[in-house]
């Protein structure tokens, strides 16, 4: 019985870190989404603006 609750807990904390990391990435995608349209809007008011 101990084993298997063990088995369980292993299981569980792997699929916990894999959903973890998931949103890791996806906040870390959309940081430098948002930073390159910055970017893009920057350099396309200086454009404008000469």
């Amino acid at each position: 019985m101990s084993k298997n609750n063990e088995a369980n807990r292993k299981k569980n904390k792997k699929k916990i870190d894999q959903k973890k990391r998931k949103i890791q990435n996806a906040e870390i995608e959309r940081k430098a989404r948002l930073r390159q349209i910055r970017e893009d809007f920057k350099a396309r008011e200086e454009n404008n603006t000469l």
